[in-house]
């Protein structure tokens, strides 16, 4: 082999060199940061979609207690229960009956007090969750509707709820409020012979 042939070669042959190195560390680098946020950002919507779910079973189960104690669904109007922080103090329901006792299990529910953390505090329910039950029709007459909401503080801001009032302005910007609302009617079951009005059911 003549001299100048394995010079050639050699020099034909090249590396990495430095700069492709940091081109391909740079744009690594963004790739992670970009799996990073996407990480944190699911994070964010799996703990609102778990509120969300709560929420809607907490909502349900207020529903089907004011279905159950039809007779007496005028007592239910204008509560409202959950009012204190998650953890808060739950009330004592204990020789309560009826409405008195549903409002007091639901804002108990709303507190968290379904489930408890090892150190004891209650971890079962939304961020500051507030429950409203809302008459805007004539109390007295039938048939009777009924607003129900959950109301709690979403993460990020979104658009601020139009369906309901309840916990407006509790959460600092309204934009954080979140809501579920379900509307219950009671209907007129019985007609009075001589008045023609509604009897209660």
């Amino acid at each position: 082999m003549r001299p100048g042939t394995y010079r050639s070669i050699r020099h034909g042959e090249r590396g990495i060199t430095m700069l492709e190195v940091l081109i391909t560390i740079v744009i690594l680098a963004f790739g992670l940061l970009g799996v990073a946020g996407l990480q944190a950002r699911l994070q964010l919507a799996e703990v609102e979609a778990y509120q969300r779910a709560q929420a809607i079973v907490l909502l349900q189960e207020m529903v089907d207690r004011l279905n159950a104690n039809r007779k007496n669904s005028i007592a239910y109007a204008g509560a409202t229960a959950g009012t204190g922080s998650l953890g808060s103090a739950v009330q004592d329901c204990t020789g309560m009956t009826g409405a008195n006792l549903d409002l007091c299990e639901w804002h108990n529910a709303l507190l968290g007090a379904s489930e408890e953390s090892s150190g004891g505090n209650q971890v079962g329910a939304m961020i500051g969750a507030r429950g409203c039950i809302t008459n805007p029709t004539v109390t007295a007459v039938l048939p009777r509707e009924f607003v129900i909401a959950v109301v709690w503080q979403g993460v990020t801001p979104t658009l601020a709820p139009t369906s309901t009032t309840c916990g407006q302005g509790a959460y600092g910007d309204d934009a954080t409020r979140r809501a579920v609302v379900a509307r219950v009617t009671i209907g007129c079951l019985q007609n009075d012979a001589a008045t023609g009005l509604c009897v209660t059911p």
